[in-house]
């Protein structure tokens, strides 16, 4: 979700130390250089401190001819490739005797909503049946609403149908495709077409589930929520569920005149943007204090079973949750990691107690509810350690404020404060190198870094005034598991023609800003996708940069080649593929997003009418990426 930097959340006033305070006077100088000679000093012993880090090992080469930046509305592929539309917005997902055809002037009912693709497009995975690469069920997360285009008339008038109407326009899809006769399609009829929505029953596992402060008047025992919402990035299981973040969730609460200390740290303002408190009691905090907790966390589904209910995994703590990606240990525990798109927040681990089984999601059922989470400090020496986030240790005493372990992943961000964890600009989605075992993690931007009264820069987060972003990466001591971490940066993102050192960046190929989504393919090349808002777009220090794009990485040279670039306000997000590499899937978030985040439904097509022939209402959806000669992805 790209964000106006005017409307960030941005809650976190702790006065946890930062590496500055922790770290050797010695080290600390060097940030008071300048930018250029700062970044020099800095970065070059952490690269050669990072033994056995991606830059000193071979990778896969690009084997495609970079596309152009571009301020056009259209999407464009690499010489070679084509791209294809497959499941827009509106589009009915295929279950049996309910499949509504979608209205180009936004006078669907909330009912047809609820049977049809849903709104912005983020996270996607594939799933493949049977094996095979010419079939499978695609997954994928729609974050958020543009309620001037999912309206007729906007919200010029609001009421409980258009609520209604928004919350099925959010969540998860469940959809099958098939390659046929050359072409992708939906396989409508299909028995596991489903819409998890901001209405639909789901599970609490883990330490908070029953906790007092999930209980409600509608759920006394704190064990049943109604709904997902701001679905962002996505992971998919070993074991084959999908796990989607709950990142935004703040914005759709009206939190009234007197905001107690907890909903100050966790973003709740006095109204919600989204208005569904006027005719959805539970979004209205000031009446139900508690519905706010019951949002923030990792949902896992399982996909192949049409006939399972969501779990929201709270072991793995309360977010802004992008995602959640998975890895696993030696002995095959399975380790989670997420970070927390917001400025000046964390990046957390988690490392189940139990081993994975054979059998799929029903016999990894409870994997995700017993475990350890950890938040992650990044020191100024290159060197970083997983903080435990367990009720007893260090100030997480109920003299600290948390009764048990239930409040401290509920207040995972209270309790991240209390430990001294890394402050960053804004973490956003990670990939995991199979082979190297590395970590990458998007920090998209972070204007206020810097600024008066707000955290200085540091080690991890170099830059003030950050608008362009970088990637992290890091390599674990040993085994995923690990306490310890050795960390430096791939890229700093920018335009070396800028001004502004800070808005420069150390990009080595084609020039980009704000890397938001990020994915390995099987043959080890790292896709970063970009989220620019369009407040920041095709002007000043984003003159160059054009629309956002997907970029490859070799990351063993560090070579950024741009792929693909989307039409004018959109965002890029979004990544899977077929099992054999010859299909690549993206989402197209957002087509012509204006600068308040709402279209003028008079004017609906103002800045893009993607993928429409002609004006109308543009439409998130997914792309589909192929060869022409059939050939793998990207070689």
């Amino acid at each position: 979700m790209a964000k106006d930097f005017d409307s960030m959340e941005d809650s976190n006033r702790s006065s946890n130390p930062d590496i500055h305070s922790v770290s050797d006077p010695a080290r600390r100088s060097v940030l008071q250089l300048s930018l250029g000679a700062a970044l020099g000093a800095l970065f070059a012993p952490l690269t050669s401190g990072c033994a056995g880090m991606a830059a000193g090992s071979s990778g896969p080469k690009l084997g495609f001819k970079a596309v152009p930046a571009t301020s056009d509305d259209t999407l464009v592929v690499p010489e070679g490739y084509v791209a294809s539309v497959l499941a827009a917005w509106g589009e009915p997902i295929g279950v049996a005797g309910n499949m509504p055809a979608w209205r180009p002037d936004g006078s669907n009912s909330a009912a047809d909503q609820e049977a049809q693709m849903g709104m912005h497009h983020d996270g996607i995975h594939f799933y493949a049946l049977e094996g095979s690469s010419a079939r499978g069920l695609l997954v994928m997360n729609h974050e958020y609403t543009d309620d001037g285009l999912l309206h007729t008339d906007g919200m010029k008038t609001w009421s409980a149908d258009k609520v209604k109407k928004a919350q099925a326009a959010h969540g998860v899809s469940v959809i099958e495709v098939e390659l046929k006769d050359g072409r992708w399609q939906m396989v409508r009829p299909s028995r596991h077409a489903r819409r998890f929505t901001a209405y639909t029953p789901m599970t609490v596992g883990g330490p908070a589930a029953g906790h007092a402060l999930m209980r409600t008047a509608a759920d006394p025992a704190g064990r049943t929520v109604l709904g997902t919402l701001n679905n962002c990035a996505s992971g998919k299981t070993p074991w084959g569920t999908y796990l989607t973040g709950e990142e935004n969730f703040a914005f759709y609460f009206d939190g009234g005149d007197k905001l107690d200390a907890h909903q100050q740290r966790w973003g709740l303002r006095k109204t919600g943007t989204y208005r569904w408190g006027e005719h959805d009691e539970r979004f209205d905090a000031v009446k139900h204090p508690n519905e706010p907790n019951r949002f923030g966390w990792v949902v896992e589904i399982d996909p192949l079973d049409p006939s399972s209910t969501p779990v929201k995994r709270t072991a793995i703590g309360r977010a802004a949750h992008e995602g959640a990606w998975v890895a696993l240990t030696k002995d095959g525990r399975a380790v989670v990691y997420s970070g927390e798109d917001a400025r000046f927040e964390y990046i957390y681990k988690f490392v189940s107690r139990d081993k994975m089984q054979p059998g799929g999601g029903r016999a990894n059922r409870e994997l995700l509810d017993h475990g350890t989470l950890y938040v992650a400090r990044f020191d100024a020496d290159g060197s970083g350690r997983w903080l435990p986030l367990v009720h007893g240790q260090g100030p997480l005493t109920a003299a600290g404020g948390f009764a048990d372990q239930g409040e401290v992943v509920i207040k995972s961000r209270q309790a991240s404060d209390a430990l001294g964890a890394t402050k960053m600009d804004r973490p956003e989605w990670l990939a995991i190198d199979a082979r190297s075992g590395e970590i990458y993690c998007t920090l998209t931007n972070n204007s206020s870094r810097g600024a008066p009264n707000m955290p200085a820069p540091d080690a991890a987060n170099p830059r003030a005034n950050n608008v362009m972003g970088s990637i992290i990466r890091w390599q674990e001591g040993g085994d995923f598991d690990a306490t310890g971490f050795r960390w430096n940066h791939l890229v700093l993102a920018g335009d070396p023609a800028n001004t502004r050192a800070e808005a420069r960046g150390n990009i080595k190929g084609d020039i980009f800003a704000c890397p938001d989504g990020l994915a390995f393919d099987a043959r080890g090349v790292l896709w970063v996708q970009t989220d620019a808002h369009a407040t920041q777009m095709y002007k000043g220090e984003f003159v160059n940069v054009g629309n956002n794009q997907m970029l490859a990485c070799d990351v063993a040279t560090g070579e950024m080649r741009r792929f693909l670039t989307g039409p004018v306000n959109c965002e890029v997000t979004g990544v899977t593929w077929t099992p054999d590499g010859t299909t690549m899937f993206v989402n197209i978030q957002h087509p012509g997003e204006t600068p308040s985040d709402r279209s003028d439904p008079a004017e609906p097509s103002k800045f893009s009418k993607w993928p429409n022939a002609a004006p109308g209402r543009p439409r998130s959806a997914t792309v589909v990426v192929r060869r022409t000669d059939g050939g793998v992805i990207g070689t």
